[in-house]
């Protein structure tokens, strides 16, 4: 990674009130490397320059961490290469994660990354959140979900509902967004969720938009 990529990626952290230490910029490094790496021979993102990597993929992830509560499991469904997932456990290594995607290549990178980086307490499945057998084992096992991969938020919520405790949180990273519709949304889920907040912004160094919608389950 380039110094002046280095010094993007650390400053546009600081805007999101996370501090990189050293080796943190070299955990971030070797995942850059190894996501270009790994993209030449199969397509694991569309997203290819070093700063677009940074931006799109590095501090959109990390955008979630200020509106993280104070739980300590973590479900990141449809994770792609990793997102936000890996870069969240680089910053708060506390967190409990698992990371689930339905393509098998890009579960295989995912486990690759986590032993390049030496990282505990994160595992990667392949599959789909809808497979019993998946529900069966993780049933009722996490305080937050995160996902940017859904487009449809209401299947989002109803199918990440049974694995959440009680007093979970749903972290959808979406879009522009209406206010209202989401609102409506919540409604219609009725008493199982409760709309917590509603969060815009715009990514650091660029005119990215991210709306980050947080739902806790009731």
């Amino acid at each position: 990674m380039e110094t002046k990529n280095k010094t993007f990626l650390i400053e546009g952290a600081i805007s999101f009130g996370i501090h990189l230490e050293e080796n943190d910029i070299e955990a971030f490094d070797l995942y850059f490397r190894e996501l270009l790496k790994w993209n030449r021979k199969i397509n694991l993102t569309a997203i290819r320059t070093e700063r677009e990597v940074i931006l799109r993929h590095f501090l959109d992830s990390l955008s979630v961490y200020p509106y993280l509560p104070h739980a300590v499991t973590l479900l990141d469904i449809g994770s792609g290469a990793g997102f936000p997932g890996i870069p969240l456990k680089l910053v708060k290594p506390s967190l409990e994660i698992t990371l689930i995607d339905s393509v098998r290549k890009k579960v295989d990178f995912q486990r690759h990354i986590v032993r390049k980086l030496g990282l505990k307490g994160i595992e990667a499945i392949h599959g789909r959140i809808q497979e019993r057998t998946i529900l069966k084992d993780l049933e009722g096992r996490f305080g937050i979900i995160t996902s940017r991969a859904f487009s449809d938020l209401g299947n989002l919520l109803i199918l990440g509902f049974p694995y959440l405790k009680k007093g979970g949180w749903v972290i959808a990273m979406k879009g522009r967004t209406n206010d209202k519709e989401i609102r409506d949304l919540a409604e219609t889920e009725g008493t199982r969720y409760r709309l917590q907040k509603i969060a815009s912004l715009v990514l650091p160094f660029s005119s990215f938009e991210r709306t980050i919608l947080l739902f806790e389950r009731e």
